[in-house]
Parts: structure tokens; C-alpha cells; sequence
């Protein structure tokens, strides 16, 4: 009789969704992101940064907006340079993980931290800022009477995102593509009218760039306003953030993963471009200025359609929701590269190793609600403040930037000089460090005062605990080595584990007799510990010995079909050195095996057929030991046998465990 699922499953299931089949060999053909929708998904942050980015730029400029032209044209130039090195990236990592990952290879694994620290606190501040930002857009035409709600709608918009993305990747961007298509034709069709609208006045309009030049000129002089421009150049560096998406969130895209993460880049350069140089022309033609409790592009687009009646009112209303709206999408960037690249550096033990696992809707849960409840904190600590956000968000992702960029040009320098795109590699990327590099320094230098310090220490700190646990892992690894002397000792002795020397090799003799059932994570020095361990207490008790091996899916693992084809193979050889050990030595012994994202849910799975089979078996798992059991162990390691002996004790099952000291 099927047990009926419990409140809280049912719950589960509502909000967050059914349990995924890992066996559906269609799972990551139905998971993964075409073109299109990884534009939607992964590019929606660099989009929504046009709601910000080139009006910090422009007010920067003060009196002299005319010179916003060459801002424009710089930043176009910046998003050509950093997406196409970001494309190089891709072709260099096709498995992806983006500024992490190429700054570990290719500078080495203290500046692949560093750089991925960097994006984890970056990703929490872009759901942040998208957040807040969108919060802003939407109160800029709601009564001022509403204002005090601005902070709690914000903190609603980071818990929904959170219950989408614990859904999954392409539930949660699916249902995002409505309102991405309305921002992208609403501030199309503005853009459009706005500049056609201009277009008989184009000899008016280079006449005033002119004589604002020629004013400029005269007032700061030329390198006054070549330093002006620059200064306005670095303050629009929001609008470029977003752009190391694709490269971090590859594992996420359609097959072939290269063809379709380069074409979502394009997708990306080109709607950005396109919309932040049509947006800053715009504020030139109709002299747009800063209004309070308004964004920039809310008083634009009420100036474009003031004539217009209740449809231009209805035009505005559209466009600006459309704009809070891609703002709150633009923080699905954060949650699903932020925990992409926490899993990553799980890994590789920079960060716990359980944020490296997948839920049953394989999404990285943990990560997720680690980035989502980030986001919460910053949006209390900084009452949803845009302005502040910003300075914390720009000088973070261009620290990973520039570590991309160098990794590249070091890349570059140690090809072979007859490498047919090393030219043009090194001086894409050469230019991007350039750029990068300057804007890092600039934006850090402007704004230190003004909250950048806080972003430093921030990282810094994330940066301190990473080295923290890693040395911890490193030093666990040790001990761990030293456990495995005793394979090969074990392997030379050839005593047998019983004094019945002619027991059968292939199939058991006695089901009925006493059966141990051991849980192994390898063929390694704490399963061979657990092994002896028992014949050590149990000596002759027991005439069958069955080992279980789960085979955990995590981040690492769930990228293709290949590595769930390699990860069986490699438990399959690991379960059959054990067995041919234990019956070159006397005694009957069989290896079971199971993948799953739960190794308890999966044991227990297995647990109701060992019974059947072995109604004497007794179940048995290895528990390591630390010299010293403290706060940090116990969050850095799972110790899973103790959840499976909770679980299998509530079925009236015996499960012993065999501590092994360290």
C-alpha cells in the first residue's frame, strides 16, 4: 500500500514543485536554455542596467550633457570589447564557469577565488539592486502617500524570486518572458519615436553638441573635459554588469553549448547598445533633467508622450512597469549564476561541499537560498537604497572583470606565436584590461567614501572564510590519505575473514544467515576501516557481506549525460574491488548502487529489497572522528550516516556506526 505524502510534501510540491527523474534520459535536453530564452534568463541584468547605468552617466555630466554623446559612444565600444572576450572565454571553457574558473586556470587558484568571491557578492547585490531598482521604477508614478511601502514590496519581490528559482532554471524564465518582451518593445517603439520624432532638427542638434563642446572647451579646458568624460564614463559602469552572465551559466544552455552561449552574447551586445546609446541621444534631444522622487527614465518617457492624451499616459504607465518589472526579472541573474558559481567553488572545497548539491528539482538549493537570503539582509541594511547599491555592485564585478581579462591576456602570451587568433586575442583582451582596469580604479577611488570601503571589506571577509575552510578541507584531506595506507596492507594480507575456507563465490549460500549491509562512498580508507572494523568485532558472525554505494549528482556531475554515464562506471568499479576483496577472502559478497541528489532518501529507497532478500542483514556505515568536534566540523561535513540511521531506525531497521578516528 503507497503511503500518502505528508502536509509538508504536499506544501513542497505546490509551491516548489514534483520530485525531477534523474533516470529520463531526456532531463537535460527538456532542462536547458535555447538562445532566446538564456537572453531572457542571463541577460535581462545586462538589459536592466539601461534603467540606471547611462543616467548615472548623464547626470554626471552636470550642465555639459552634450558630451553625454561621446559617454554613448565609449560605452557602446566597452560592451563590443568585454562581450566579445567573454566570447573567447566561452570557446576556451565550454563547460563554463566563467571569471571563477579563468582565473583559476589561467592565473591561479588564490585569484579564481578571489575573482569568485567577488561574483558571489556581486550576484547577491545585482538581486538586490534589481530589486530595489524596480521598486523605484514602480513607485516613481504610484501616489507619494505610498512611499513607506517601497522597502516591503522589495523585500516580497526577493521571496517570490526565491520560490521560482527553487522551482527550477526554466520554470522560473519562462514565466519571466512576457514581461522581458514588453520592456524590450516598449523602450524600442520610445526610442524609435524619440529619435525619428528629432530627425528635422538633426542640423540643430549638431549645431548644440557644437557650441556645448566649444563652451565645455573653454570653461575646464581640454583635458578638463577629456577628465570629465571619463569621470561620466566610469559612473555608467552599471551599465556593463551582467555581461560575464552567459559564461558563468553555460552548464544551463541547449547543446551545443558553445554555438548557443556565443549567440546569447550577441543577443546581449546588441539589445544593450542599442538601447543604452538610444537612451542617452534621447536625453540630449529632449534636455532631459534629474527630477526628485522620479528615475531618469521616467521623466523622459512622461516628456515623449506629454501631447499624447490618456494613450500616452497609458504609454508611460506600460513602459514604466515594464521597466520595475525587467528590474525584478534582471535578479534572476544572481540566482541562477550566483549559486552556479558558489557550487563551483564548493568543489572545490573552497566554500562547504553541500552547496555543491542539487535539490530534487536539481537546482543548487542551498546556493539559492544562500544568494536569496544575502539579498534580503542588504536590502534591510541599506533601506533599498539605489544609489548606495550601485557603488557597492560596479567596483565587485569589475574586479572580476579585470582578473578575466589578465587570465586572458596571459592565456594569449603563452600561445604559440603562430597561433592564427592570437593577435587578435591578445589585443581584444589587452583592451579589455585597459578599460576594465580603469574603470576598477576609478569608480573605487570616486566612491570609496561613499560605501566603496564597505564593498572591499565585504569581499574581503568572503575571501578570508573561504581560506578558512579551505585549508580545513585540505588538512581533513590529509588524514583522509593517511586512512588509505591501509588498502594496500589489507589488500597483501590474504587471511580469510572466516575459518569456512569453501564458501561459493557467485551466489549466497545462506540468504537467511546474518547479512552485513555497509555504506561506502569508494573504495577508500574508511570503507576498508569499516570493513575490518566489523570482522574485527563480529568475527564469524556474519557470512554475507553487501556494500551500498550512492552516487551523489551534484553541480559537478549534473552537466551532461556523459558524466552520469562516467559517475555509474566509476561506482561500479569501486563496488567491484570491494566484492572480489571479500570473496577472494571467504565469503559471499555483492555490491549495490543508486544515483540519486539524496544519498538517505536513496538508501532508504534500497533499504525495503536488502531486507527482503537478507531479513537477518544489519546495516552499517563508517563515521569519521575529528581530533576536535567542534561548531565547524559540523558544518563542513554532512555526516550522513547519522541522518540515514535516524531514517532506517524509524522502519525498525539496525543500523550500527563504526567510528573511525582520525
Amino acid at each position: 500500500m503507497q503511503q500518502k505524502p505528508s502536509f509538508g510534501r504536499k506544501a513542497k510540491n505546490l509551491f516548489i514543485g514534483k520530485s525531477l527523474n534523474l533516470g529520463d534520459k531526456s532531463i537535460f535536453h527538456n532542462l536547458s536554455l535555447v538562445a532566446f530564452f538564456a537572453w531572457v534568463g542571463l541577460g535581462s541584468d545586462g538589459l536592466s542596467s539601461s534603467c540606471y547605468g547611462p543616467a548615472e552617466a548623464y547626470l554626471a555630466l552636470g550642465e555639459h550633457t552634450f558630451l553625454a554623446l561621446f559617454v554613448g559612444l565609449a560605452a557602446v565600444m566597452t560592451i563590443f570589447v568585454i562581450s566579445a572576450s567573454y566570447s573567447q572565454i566561452i570557446e576556451l571553457f565550454p563547460s563554463g564557469g566563467g571569471g571563477y574558473v579563468v582565473a583559476s586556470k589561467l592565473l591561479n587558484p588564490t585569484m579564481g577565488m578571489i575573482s569568485g568571491c567577488a561574483l558571489i557578492v556581486d550576484y547577491a547585490l545585482t538581486i538586490t539592486l534589481s530589486v530595489a531598482s524596480g521598486a523605484d521604477a514602480l513607485f516613481s508614478f504610484l501616489p507619494p502617500a505610498w512611499e513607506p511601502f517601497k522597502l516591503t514590496t522589495a523585500v516580497f519581490g526577493v521571496l517570490l524570486l526565491i520560490v521560482l528559482n527553487l522551482r527550477g532554471v526554466k520554470e522560473s524564465v519562462t514565466t519571466l518572458v512576457p514581461i522581458f518582451l514588453v520592456f524590450v518593445l516598449s523602450h524600442a517603439f520610445a526610442i524609435v519615436y524619440g529619435l525619428g520624432s528629432h530627425l528635422g532638427n538633426l542640423p540643430a542638434v549638431i549645431a548644440r553638441t557644437s557650441a556645448d563642446v566649444s563652451a565645455a572647451h573653454s570653461q575646464l579646458g581640454l583635458l578638463g573635459m577629456f577628465l570629465l568624460i571619463l569621470r561620466a564614463y566610469s559612473m555608467g559602469a552599471g551599465t556593463y554588469t551582467g555581461l560575464e552572465a552567459v559564461s558563468n551559466g553555460l552548464a544551463i544552455l541547449r547543446e551545443p553549448k558553445v554555438q548557443t552561449g556565443k549567440r546569447t552574447m550577441t543577443y546581449m551586445a546588441v539589445s544593450l547598445s542599442v538601447t543604452v546609446m538610444g537612451l542617452i541621444l534621447t536625453y540630449i534631444l529632449f534636455d532631459v533633467a534629474e527630477m526628485k522622487g522620479k528615475t531618469l527614465n521616467a521623466v523622459l518617457f512622461e516628456t515623449i508622450a506629454h501631447n499624447w492624451g490618456a494613450p500616452g499616459q497609458a504609454f508611460v504607465l506600460i513602459t514604466l512597469i515594464s521597466e520595475a518589472a525587467i528590474l525584478f526579472v534582471a535578479a534572476q541573474t544572481g540566482f541562477l549564476d550566483g549559486p552556479r558559481v558558489l557550487a563551483n567553488m564548493a568543489l572545490d572545497r573552497w566554500f562547504p561541499t553541500r552547496f555543491a548539491m542539487l535539490s530534487d528539482r536539481l537546482v543548487t538549493q542551498k546556493g539559492i537560498l544562500l544568494m536569496g537570503g544575502a539579498a534580503l539582509v542588504l536590502m534591510l541594511l541599506t533601506r533599498g537604497s539605489v544609489d548606495l547599491l550601485i557603488v557597492l555592485y560596479s567596483i565587485n564585478v569589475f574586479i572580476t572583470f579585470v582578473l578575466s581579462q589578465l587570465g586572458m591576456v596571459r592565456h594569449w602570451l603563452g600561445t604559440e606565436k603562430g597561433e592564427p587568433h592570437r593577435k587578435k586575442g591578445l589585443a581584444l583582451n589587452g583592451l579589455g584590461l585597459v578599460l576594465c582596469s580603469f574603470i576598477l580604479v576609478t569608480v573605487t577611488a570616486v566612491k570609496f567614501f561613499e560605501g566603496g570601503w564597505a564593498t572591499l571589506l565585504v569581499t574581503g571577509a568572503v575571501a578570508a572564510l573561504a581560506v578558512v575552510i579551505r585549508r580545513h578541507y585540505d588538512a581533513t584531506w590529509v588524514m583522509l590519505k593517511k586512512l588509505d595506507a591501509l588498502i594496500p596492507v589489507a589488500e597483501a594480507d590474504t587471511t580469510p575473514l572466516t575459518r569456512e575456507l569453501a564458501l561459493c563465490q557467485s551466489e549466497a549460500c545462506e540468504p537467511t544467515a546474518k547479512t552485513a549491509v555497509i555504506l561506502v562512498n569508494g573504495y577508500n580508507g574508511l570503507g576498508m576501516h569499516t570493513l575490518l572494523g566489523i570482522h574485527r568485532m563480529f568475527s564469524g558472525e556474519f557470512k554475507n557481506i553487501i556494500f551500498v554505494q550512492v552516487g551523489m549528482v551534484d553541480a559537478g556531475v549534473f552537466k551532461g549525460a556523459e558524466e552520469m554515464e562516467a559517475l555509474k562506471t566509476h561506482i561500479q568499479h569501486d563496488l567491484d574491488r570491494y566484492v572480489n576483496f571479500v570473496r577472494s577472502r571467504g565469503l559471499y559478497a555483492e555490491g549495490v548502487s543508486s544515483v540519486g541528489v539524496d544519498v538517505v532518501e536513496e538508501v532508504v529507497k534500497l533499504t525495503p529489497e536488502l531486507r527482503r532478500r537478507f531479513p537477518k542483514a544489519i546495516f552499517f556505515g563508517g563515521q569519521l572522528v575529528f581530533p576536535d568536534d567542534t561548531f565547524f566540523t559540523r558544518l563542513l561535513h554532512n555526516h550522513i550516516v547519522f541522518a540515514v540511521q535516524r531514517q532506517l531506525y524509524r522502519q525498525g531497521v539496525a543500523f550500527v556506526i563504526m567510528p573511525i578516528r582520525l
